[in-house]
């Protein structure tokens, strides 16, 4: 079976509240084998919210309005799946006097239009909701066809967290058919998105009954991998073969499959070879560290680190040599090398990482243009250094790709 998600709040559309309960609401269906097809967010406007109940009716089995159940008049989830099913609403005596008895039980006098909460579409079930005032509606049957609902929960987490384990689980439990979902995630470093489908495309290809999705951003591409099967062993199968087989082709590129950062993976390698780092960083300004020290744990094999942006302080903390400086530039392969080095003395690591470039949008030159990255590893027996130059124009971006380009040096190395 296949589902759709609508989340109702004009809040929903601005940069100030974000929808999470879509998330919570995927797994959980997930785990029973439905896969979500369609999320939608809508504004608390009738003719729109209708307009949405619609396409959702004409395509989806399950569909699970969250929010617009509460007691103002902008609150219209149960007029719009109404008038979309094209059905009328009547007003429940039960839930109105449980209504009262709640806010008596506290002593408050309750406002006229919590009455409201109390309007169910005729033909609904109602779900009772004892985190909240705002009763869900479970309907199935009418003009839906067998084996399609239409799910009405209240907007925040825990009153909908609540009411779906309790509520709708067990009756969804009953209609859908047993089926498992499996899904692998393989997170590769430093390819381009193009390129990589280009490569991948004739293997996953291959594989109908698995979904592949290529998402690319920050100096990796990952594929998810996804399988629908009767039994999980039967879906994880499916998966794990098309994954062994990308793995084959993309080799030592591939970091993760089961999830992980790449900081993550790096720091399950130095802690592994019983290894230390330490770090210089000019263009990236702390990005490195910020990323290794993200990681719970990372005490064990982070020593620490200096931000050099200016060249006295790579000479004051790394010990480069200000005619090394004056003679190939702050940027240049020579002074990379030397702040691994120096950082890697400094701190007495097993290994130094150093990083400078020019991450823009000004400063480059026709010989250094923006963009330009030299990032060097420096441990026993010798010290590596790698020249990138990545796209200009973005300056965040540039400097994701340099950290990028740190960890995934420190991870091959480790290898």
């Amino acid at each position: 079976m296949n589902a759709e998600i609508i989340a109702i709040g004009s809040e929903l559309l601005t940069p100030f509240k974000q929808d999470t309960n879509s998330l919570f609401l995927t797994s959980r269906l997930n785990d029973m084998g439905v896969e979500v097809k369609f999320k939608s967010v809508v504004g608390d406007d009738r003719q729109n919210l209708t307009g949405v109940a619609r396409t959702a009716l004409s395509r989806a089995e399950i569909i699970i309005f969250m929010g617009g159940l509460g007691p103002t008049e902008d609150d219209v989830t149960r007029e719009c799946v109404a008038e979309a099913l094209g059905v009328p609403i009547r007003r429940d005596s039960d839930i109105v006097a449980e209504l009262y008895a709640r806010f008596a039980q506290r002593r408050v006098k309750m406002p006229e239009n919590n009455a409201r909460q109390a309007d169910v579409i005729d033909g609904a079930e109602v779900m009772p909701n004892p985190k909240g005032s705002a009763p869900g509606q479970w309907i199935e049957g009418l003009h839906l066809g067998e084996h399609r609902v239409i799910i009405l929960l209240p907007g925040p987490p825990f009153e909908l967290e609540h009411m779906f384990d309790t509520e709708v689980l067990p009756r969804l439990r009953k209609i859908v058919p047993k089926a498992k979902i499996a899904t692998m995630v393989l997170k590769c470093a430093l390819l381009s998105e193009s390129m990589a489908d280009e490569r991948a495309a004739p293997i996953y290809g291959k594989y109908t009954d698995v979904e592949t999705t290529v998402l690319a951003g920050a100096g990796q591409v990952e594929f998810h991998l996804r399988a629908v099967a009767e039994t999980l062993e039967e879906a994880q199968e499916r998966v794990e073969q098309l994954a062994a087989e990308l793995e084959d082709e993309f080799q030592d590129a591939v970091f993760s499959t089961g999830g992980e950062s790449l900081e993550q993976i790096v720091g399950y390698y130095l802690q592994m070879r019983s290894a230390t780092i330490a770090v210089a960083e000019s263009c990236t300004g702390g990005l490195l560290a910020q990323r290794l020290t993200s990681i719970s744990g990372s005490s064990r094999y982070f020593l620490g680190g200096a931000v050099v942006y200016s060249n006295d302080m790579k000479t004051l903390f790394c010990d480069v040599p200000p005619l090394m400086i004056a003679e190939h530039g702050a940027v240049s392969k020579q002074v990379a090398m030397a702040l691994a080095e120096g950082i890697r003395k400094r701190c007495r690591a097993t290994i130094g990482v150093g990083i400078t470039g020019v991450a823009g949008p000004t400063g480059g030159t026709e010989e250094k243009p923006v963009g330009l990255v030299y990032v060097a590893l420096a441990s026993q027996p010798r010290t590596e250094v790698v020249e990138r130059k990545f796209p200009p124009g973005d300056r965040k971006r540039i400097r994701m790709w340099a950290a990028q380009q740190a960890l995934d040096m420190i991870r091959k190395k480790l290898i």
